[in-house]
């Protein structure tokens, strides 16, 4: 069974920072990509960041590049998001998903939302003005 279960998020002011955290199980990270979304209220769920776990490429989306990073720790098991220099406008439940796919991370990077395999819950982030 595949699961996905993201941690971290919370209300923090603009300028700060928070890490989100997703447990990956149930895939082999090597033929998968992981990817972060976010959904705002009333606007559609949108690509944020993405890890090709094939080659550990990394892409952003232009609307958090330089401020996110995202990564994998060394079991392989866990996708992280950095989130630095938060904006109000960064409010939003953001999700955890996987796919087998290999142009997953093209599509992220565009901000572009993609129908993944796997989802996980979500964790809501909220940055105070």
């Amino acid at each position: 069974e595949v699961q996905l279960v993201e941690s971290g998020g919370g209300l923090v002011q603009t300028g700060g920072s928070l890490r989100l955290s997703c447990a990956v199980s149930g895939v082999n990270f090597d033929d998968y990509s992981i990817a972060w979304f976010r959904q705002a209220p009333g606007k559609k769920r949108e690509g944020v960041s993405c890890y090709d776990g094939r080659d550990g490429s990394t892409n952003y989306a232009n609307s958090v590049k330089d401020r996110f990073t995202i990564s994998s720790d060394a079991a392989k098991t866990t996708v992280y998001l950095r989130m630095n220099s938060l904006k109000p406008e960064d409010t939003a439940v953001y999700y955890c998903a996987a796919d087998s796919g290999q142009r997953i991370c093209s599509v992220v990077k565009h901000g572009l939302y993609y129908n993944m395999d796997y989802w996980g819950e979500g964790t809501q982030v909220t940055v105070s003005s």
